[in-house]
């Protein structure tokens, strides 16, 4: 009889937390001086909270023309761009609800906000995935992922 798998300890999120932790702190070969860590923490949370407000408009403005202009650019351009631009879209609204979740986390320097922002970033890299945005999926992520666990010890 083959032997039964042991179940991990660890769910995946914690698990991918962990490699993360790895490779883009501990074993990063550049690490963020402590005063741009402390200025990303105490700034992070309004730059993000005014660059929300700026693309709330932008993308409520998307979607209402993709609801409008679909068909037609299923039309012209064909079906699976104009799926792939709303999918697009999707992923982008799901990701700036994650990071207004954050907001208060993150003003009181909380590992639950910290939590989100991560949550955000993974739904952008499989957004940016399913609709085969290779640049940013891999550089996007990547810089997103290296600056956030730099941070991630400011938060409790």
């Amino acid at each position: 009889m083959d032997p039964q798998p042991t179940p991990s300890n660890k769910s995946l999120i914690p698990q991918l937390e962990d490699m993360l932790d790895l490779y883009l702190v501990k074993k990063a070969p550049f690490q963020l001086p402590a005063n741009v860590k402390e200025f990303i923490v105490k700034f992070g949370p309004w730059i993000t909270l005014v660059l929300m407000l700026l693309a709330l408009p932008i993308i409520l403005v998307a979607l209402g023309l993709s609801a409008v202009l679909l068909p037609m650019v299923g039309a012209a351009a064909g079906v699976n761009t104009g799926i792939m631009a709303t999918v697009s879209l999707l992923f982008a609204i799901a990701a700036l609800v994650l990071e207004a979740i954050a907001l208060p986390g993150l003003f009181k320097r909380s590992k639950v906000g910290w939590n989100f922002v991560f949550y955000s970033v993974l739904v952008t890299a499989v957004g940016d995935l399913i609709t085969f945005e290779i640049f940013g999926l891999i550089i996007s992520t990547l810089i997103s992922l290296y600056i956030l666990f730099q941070i991630r010890s400011y938060y409790k």
